[in-house]
């Protein structure tokens, strides 16, 4: 396998998320610490244009996908105090513009949508041992999951909330330029 450096130049075309070698994340305050878990199951499209200006992008995440490493929790997020998968079983983002360093776009969940801004980094772009051209990226967001309607909540020891408001979302994606 021969290894390749990551080139710098801007590519236009249009990719295809690579679910094998990307991730959906999150991170959400329970009690005293944090929970981690991710969404295994999403596809998407980069198109890329002259500049990344011209970038937009297209997500799906299946709800029903949740994993936290605990199939009672998973449960839980599915059913209607969390994501509510039997009637909106998927989390959409569409993007609104790009300036290389902040991607702006409409994100739905349960049937809300909103803005959100991440913070993006292009990792690179290059060779794989495939034939392909790839790119990387990774994003970070925080959002107000009460913002989406995802309000269920609890109070322990008569002041702590079970589950906290904000969710830290980390993406890291591997994209495929399509063969035309």
């Amino acid at each position: 396998m021969t290894q390749t450096t990551p080139q710098t130049d801007w590519i236009a075309g249009s990719w295809t998320i690579d679910p094998s070698h990307s991730e959906v994340a999150f991170r959400v305050r329970h009690l005293v610490g944090k929970v981690r878990g991710q969404f295994d199951t999403f596809h998407g499209t980069l198109t890329t244009g002259a500049t990344p200006a011209e970038t937009t992008a297209n997500a799906t995440i299946d709800l029903n996908s949740v994993n936290t490493g605990d199939e009672g929790r998973d449960g839980h997020l599915r059913s209607a105090d969390f994501f509510d998968v039997e009637t909106h079983g998927q989390m959409t983002f569409t993007s609104t513009s790009f300036d290389g360093e902040k991607a702006v776009g409409e994100l739905t969940i349960k049937g809300v949508t909103k803005p959100v801004e991440l913070d993006v980094e292009v990792n690179g772009i290059g060779g794989d041992p495939w034939g392909g051209t790839r790119i990387g990226i990774d994003a970070t967001t925080t959002i107000t999951r009460q913002d989406f309607g995802v309000s269920f909540n609890g109070v322990v020891d008569g002041s702590k909330v079970l589950v906290g408001d904000k969710i830290d979302i980390t993406l890291s994606i591997e994209a495929v330029l399509d063969q035309a």
